[in-house]
C-alpha cells in the first residue's frame, strides 16, 4: 500500500533496485491507477534522467543513459499486436535492458519466453495505492 505519488514512486525505485538485465515488467491496473508513476520511481532508479511520461499516444518510449536501456510500453489503444510495426516487442525486450509494460494483454502470446515479473496496481481511495509485487526471489 501507498499513501502517495511519491510513495508509489518510491516503491517503483525498490523494485528497480532488484531487477536484473533481460526482466519485462508488466504492470496492470486501471487507468489513473498510477502505473506510470511506479515506473517513473524505478526509471529514476535506473538512472534514467530525462522526463518519464506515459507513451500512451506513442505507444513506447526507451530510455538511455542511466545503468542500462530501458524501454516503457504502454498498449492501452492496442487490442492486440497482429497489425502493429512486427518488431515493436522485439527492440524493447532485449537481453541487457529493462521493459517496462502497462496494459500487457495485448502482448501476451508475444511475452511467452521471457522473465516477466507482474506486478498489479489499483486505486485504493484518495492518494492511497494497492500494489501487488512479485516476490524478491522471483525478480533476480
Amino acid at each position: 500500500m501507498t499513501d502517495s505519488a511519491a510513495e508509489t514512486e518510491a516503491l517503483g525505485a525498490q523494485l528497480a533496485a532488484e531487477l536484473r538485465p533481460g526482466a519485462v515488467v508488466v504492470v496492470s491496473g486501471e487507468v489513473g491507477d498510477g502505473k506510470t508513476k511506479l515506473i517513473r520511481g524505478a526509471c529514476r532508479a535506473l538512472g534514467i534522467e530525462q522526463p518519464i511520461t506515459s507513451p500512451t499516444f506513442t505507444i513506447g518510449h526507451r530510455y538511455e543513459g542511466g545503468r542500462m536501456p530501458v524501454s516503457h510500453l504502454d498498449l492501452y489503444r492496442l487490442e492486440g499486436l497482429e497489425g502493429e510495426e512486427p518488431a515493436l516487442l522485439d527492440d524493447s525486450l532485449v537481453p541487457g535492458a529493462i521493459a517496462f509494460i502497462e496494459w500487457p494483454a495485448a502482448a501476451e502470446p508475444q511475452l511467452a519466453g521471457h522473465r516477466v515479473l507482474a506486478v498489479r496496481i489499483a486505486h485504493a481511495g484518495g492518494d492511497s495505492r494497492a500494489v501487488e509485487l512479485p516476490a524478491a526471489s522471483a525478480r533476480k
